[in-house]
């Protein structure tokens, strides 16, 4: 997948406005509560959809699905807590889902560990993430949409097998840039996996551009907040013309592992299209390696065979999270 998918001249108008009927679909969107999860749950459900709000907070979601014209409704999840993910999966008691958003995330923390020991960047926006995929994939009928970050190219990105919490030294972008680089890798070989399983389910990623959101708003560092302070202000497209991507991936006929993002210049703003990746994230080989180091860390595996068709699927059996 080299970097020059820069194509779909069928995109370049492409808005809300043209989202299809979603009537009788179900989609479940992470981090709904607010920014682009919540302008893209509102242009869901306002296209026929029943959006589940799944959030850490119920009562800010709650709030948030009110401000929301359609089917809503509000389940807690927390992605830095495996337990808490297993809980929302086993929850779900065998509905259909047409449709799964994993878009929440966080951005250049101070040094934190999840719940389950993990590097919080890496843990939040990668492992919950797809431990949540695995385990809600056997009722997933359409597509899962991982949300990325041009972030994926900073600083020489690379999973870092070696010590992927940054105990030898922690640097909060080099950590928010390995956890982006991680949710391609994962849509490119959970692709990989769907169709080696001849499932009709497919995996895309997608990333916003410079949205102005509060996930800015939690960088560890003074300096950079106040940056990203101004570059919300006078640089960043606002959170409806973040979502367009992540709605665009959701809805639209596109190939497999496909990355959208703005057609602006540098990806930074502009309507949804194709869009390139970088080297690392298009390794299959690493993309396969982190997804058994995953399966490892999380403790949940991949629940569908490699013959198993759509129709026949059924739940597999959950693993307790390793312990470490």
């Amino acid at each position: 997948m080299a970097d020059n998918t820069k194509s779909n001249s069928k995109s370049k108008a492409w808005d809300v406005g043209r989202l299809p009927d979603l009537t009788g679909r179900t989609a479940v969107v992470t981090g709904a509560n607010s920014g682009i999860g919540l302008t893209a749950s509102a242009a869901l459900a306002g296209a026929g959809a029943h959006v589940v709000f799944a959030v850490r907070d119920l009562e800010r979601g709650r709030k948030a699905a009110a401000t929301v014209s359609g089917s809503t409704e509000v389940r807690r999840l927390d992605l830095a807590d495996l337990s808490s993910v297993r809980e929302f999966a086993d929850a779900w008691q065998g509905r259909p889902l047409d449709l799964l958003i994993n878009n929440a995330g966080v951005m250049m923390l101070p040094q934190q560990r999840t719940a389950d020991g993990f590097e919080m960047q890496f843990g939040t926006n990668h492992l919950g993430h797809f431990a949540l995929t695995n385990l809600l994939l056997p009722y997933v009928t359409d597509r899962v949409v991982t949300l990325s970050s041009g972030a994926h190219r900073w600083l020489g990105a690379r999973i870092r097998f070696e010590d992927l919490d940054f105990s030898a030294g922690y640097n909060p972008n080099r950590a928010y840039a390995q956890s982006k680089l991680a949710n391609l890798l994962f849509t490119l070989e959970l692709q990989r996996r769907l169709a080696e399983a001849g499932s009709p389910v497919r995996a895309f990623a997608a990333h916003p551009g410079y949205a102005a959101t509060n996930l800015q708003s939690h960088a560890g560092s003074p300096v950079m907040r106040a940056f990203m302070r101004i570059g919300n202000r006078f640089f960043a497209q606002d959170d409806h013309a973040g979502a367009l991507p992540t709605l665009y991936a959701a809805t639209q006929d596109l190939p497999g592992a496909s990355y959208v993002g703005p057609d602006g210049l540098g990806e930074m703003r502009g309507a949804p299209t194709l869009v390139g990746r970088s080297a690392a994230a298009s390794d299959a080989g690493v993309a396969r390696r982190l997804w058994t180091v995953s399966e490892e860390l999380t403790g949940v595996s991949w629940p569908l065979g490699a013959a198993e068709g759509a129709a026949d699927r059924r739940p597999a059996a959950r693993q307790v999270a390793a312990e470490r």
